[in-house]
């Protein structure tokens, strides 16, 4: 190499030698590229072989003491810029590579590379839109077939019935294309068809086993489906060929803190943070994770750093709002109200802001200044999310018509026996997280989270339906064998033992809204225990009002619609009352409140439990809490919130009226 002076053939061969070097020795690579360097000092070609060479042998830093002057002086080289951004990557400076990643594709729209690079970034930020669009562009300018770049741009554009139709007649000519049927998945998953997806991802990773973004694809189905315990199998699997991949890592995160493993999640999410400090939305995600660990004052700080980076970022604000124990300065309020007043400011962030704006109005005894907020906020979100009451109310009286005392008498013996689960249901902000608190304080009992598991058993049940009518699924369970629900009780105890952390015999699912398939769970596992939470149906319907849910409960958002629920809540848990007799436990929240020790020993005595005065001390429970309700059940029981509704019983008459005889037989039960 000394004799490398200026010629070009010479210079061009030295150069393609150490490219040539690049993949088996970084080292050697970088070696020669300095020789050129000492020859023909800041030759670009030669700083970017030398950067890339670095960056290979795994020292980013001294990859970027070479590019970072290489990006100043060739400002318009789409190469150097998209080296520049895999280094910063690799150094874990994750904000700078988008930024880098962001100016290679703006020189060089069609830098295939690049754009797949910043899918991976923008997905891993929670910009799972850009994500989409990045690997979008990605396979439109990689797809050699015209076929698969038109269905692309189809994607790209959002087109989905043009991607789909493409995509279907490529197959048709091409049944193993791997990509497109990637694709095609992806379109699947789109229109909500998750089978589909599930069908074509696994025959994607059954014919190309290493063909990551379906793995990818596929683990995120996985988790949507409510199958944590596969997604996670999936992304370790990813993991172990590119432990770097930001997605990869986020997506681990988010699986691992649903299965509550929440001190790996957010080291995962620590570990993000140190690439992305600038990022908004992975602090929230990290806020969420440190409050169901009880790290309250670190929660907070988190949730402040977000806003610090992101000012209007409303879902930020609402999360201070949801520690029910946190108060707002005058100087949040000042900016809360600058931010709704920018014109700019989407419907999302909006709704957010007049949830929080509502709790601090509240704290401060404004209440009808909160009312006001809380009505808005409500109607930002009903307008996006309708809800149909009578859809719900023919459900209750399609349920009552099918699991009568007649059809419950001709199962009896059917199901699994196994007396685990200890289901807590009954009405959202009803007191169930007091109940599992309580309950998970004794040593035989295990508290878990809200599990999905029963809701997605009656969604498979509705699947194999031949109609699509409300509630049609209790029919299809009317027709199966004592050794069907056997499996199927069988089942939920296998899908649930991922959320199971101790080798204590009982565990609690604490979902509320399977108040709806309390004849499920009697069929499959009829030795569980249920327990119904209630509370004073207006102390109950209007904390729901002032709550905004990460998904679901769209019942809430109307005070007509969430009355009409109650009622239908209560007319349900009377028929159950009727036809299984005891089966049953009632705890009403304001006895609960007012003769807690009397309470604890009825609850403990329906599952069968012996008293243990830790259960009194519930609030010395380290155990992690994700409800709303998390800091209110870290302390002792409090009274202010039992009659809290009666502050704004002038704007609640719609409720009232709704709620009808349920409201004025309260706690008795009216004949229906």
């Amino acid at each position: 190499m000394s004799e490398v002076n200026a010629p070009t053939g010479t210079l061009d061969a030295a150069l393609a030698n150490a490219s040539r070097l690049l993949e088996a020795s970084p080292s050697l690579a970088a070696e020669q590229a300095l020789e050129v360097l000492k020859a023909v000092p800041n030759h670009p070609p030669a700083m970017l072989l030398l950067g890339t060479a670095h960056r290979r042998a795994g020292n980013p830093l001294a990859a970027l003491e070479v590019l970072e002057p290489l990006v100043q002086a060739q400002a318009s080289w789409a190469a150097a810029h998209f080296e520049h951004g895999l280094a910063l990557a690799a150094a874990g400076r994750g904000d700078e590579a988008i930024k880098a990643l962001r100016k290679t594709v703006g020189l060089q729209p069609r830098h295939t590379r690049a754009w797949l690079a910043l899918a991976d970034h923008l997905v891993a930020t929670g910009d799972s839109q850009g994500g989409d669009a990045a690997y979008a562009r990605h396979i439109q300018c990689s797809a050699q077939d015209p076929a698969l770049q038109q269905s692309a741009a189809a994607m790209l554009a959002n087109d989905i019935p043009t991607a789909e139709r493409l995509l279907k007649h490529h197959l048709q000519q091409f049944p193993t294309d791997v990509p497109a049927i990637r694709m095609l998945a992806e379109v699947a998953m789109r229109l909500g068809r998750n089978d589909d997806a599930a069908k074509l991802l696994e025959r994607c990773l059954e014919l190309a086993p290493g063909f990551a973004a379906a793995r990818y694809n596929y683990a995120v189905l996985l988790q949507r489906r409510n199958d944590p315990s596969g997604a996670l199998a999936q992304v370790e699997q990813l993991l172990k060929t590119d432990p770097h991949s930001p997605s990869y890592r986020n997506l681990c995160a988010v699986i691992l803190s649903r299965i509550g493993e929440y001190e790996r999640s957010s080291r995962l999410y620590a570990q993000l943070l140190r690439e992305y400090p600038a990022n908004a939305r992975i602090w929230l995600s990290y806020g969420h994770v440190l409050k169901t660990e009880g790290r309250q004052d670190e929660c907070i700080e988190a949730y402040r750093r977000s806003l610090a980076h992101d000012a209007g970022f409303g879902e930020a604000y609402w999360s201070l709002a949801n520690i029910k124990t946190f108060r707002f300065t005058a100087a949040d309020l000042s900016t809360m109200r600058a931010q709704l007043a920018r014109p700019a400011i989407d419907d999302v962030n909006r709704l957010h802001l007049h949830f929080a704006l509502g709790k601090a109005c509240e704290d401060a005894g404004d209440h009808a200044q909160a009312f006001e907020h809380y009505a808005t906020a409500n109607a930002l979100h009903r307008a996006g999310h309708p809800y149909d009451a009578d859809l719900n109310s023919n459900r209750v009286r399609r349920l009552k018509t099918t699991f009568t005392r007649e059809f419950f008498g001709e199962r009896v013996g059917s199901g699994c026996d196994a007396p685990d689960p200890i289901f807590i249901v009954g009405m959202p902000r009803a007191g169930s997280t007091l109940l599992e608190q309580i309950l998970s304080s004794h040593s035989a009992v295990e508290g878990t989270m809200e599990l999905p598991e029963i809701i997605s058993m009656a969604k498979e049940l509705r699947t194999q339906a031949d109609s699509q009518e409300i509630a049609v699924y209790a029919e299809v369970l009317a027709a199966k064998s004592a050794g069907e629900l056997r499996e199927m009780g069988e089942q939920y105890l296998e899908r649930t033992r991922i959320h199971r952390k101790t080798d204590r015999p009982f565990f609690i699912d604490k979902m509320p809204n399977n108040f709806l398939h309390i004849g499920l769970i009697q069929l499959v596992l009829p030795h569980a225990k249920i327990i119904d939470a209630r509370r004073h149906p207006l102390g109950c319907c209007f904390s729901n009002f002032k709550q905004h849910y990460a998904r679901g409960q769209n019942f809430s958002y109307s005070l007509t619609d969430m009355g009409r629920f109650y009622r239908d809540y209560v007319e349900l848990m009377a028929h159950f009352d009727d036809v299984l007799p005891g089966r049953v436990h009632r705890v009403f929240h304001e006895r609960m409140v007012e003769d807690t020790e009397a309470e604890i020993r009825r609850l403990l005595d329906h599952c069968g439990l012996p008293f243990e005065p830790g259960c009194l001390r519930f609030f010395e429970n380290a155990r992690p809490v994700r409800t709303a309700s998390a800091e209110q059940v870290r302390r002792p029981i409090y009274r202010e919130g039992v009659e809290q509704w009666r502050h704004y019983e002038a704007w609640l008459d719609p409720l009232k009226e709704a709620l009808g005889p349920v409201l004025e037989a309260y706690p008795a039960i009216p004949r229906f």
